[in-house]
């Protein structure tokens, strides 16, 4: 999760993506080896471009969809990163303020936190 001044920083899924047309926060998959603050990092630099200072892990969620898949996802918090933020991979990225944040439009793994974030209980 990336914070700044009330605002979080979301990412819309693709039309050809699984779970098209959903809200996410930007990071991915560990690859073998990796730590995840050191996962996310890279992540950041490829789907948006930037270098992000990896604070605190502020929530691990798992969750089981009913297509089968099941994850488990790690929230860091990133109040500061380097670089101008590009979209490269997304439909759409944008600054979102807490309130203003709809849990029912995000992935099903990520709504409880997203409910945290807009409650002010995380971040």
């Amino acid at each position: 999760m990336i914070a700044g001044a009330g605002r979080v920083l979301i990412c819309q899924r693709r039309e050809t993506q699984a779970f098209a047309l959903q809200w996410e926060f930007p990071g991915g998959k560990v690859e073998t080896g990796e730590e995840l603050d050191a996962a996310l990092r890279r992540e950041l630099r490829e789907e948006l471009g930037i270098g992000a200072v990896v604070e605190q892990e502020i929530a691990t969620v798992r969750h089981e969809y009913a297509e089968g898949l099941a994850v488990e996802v790690h929230f860091f918090l990133v109040r500061e990163f380097s670089g101008k933020i590009e979209n490269r991979i997304f439909r759409e990225v944008r600054w979102e303020e807490r309130e203003k944040l709809d849990a029912e439009s995000f992935l099903e793994a990520d709504r409880g936190v997203v409910r945290k974030i807009k409650s002010g209980e995380l971040g």
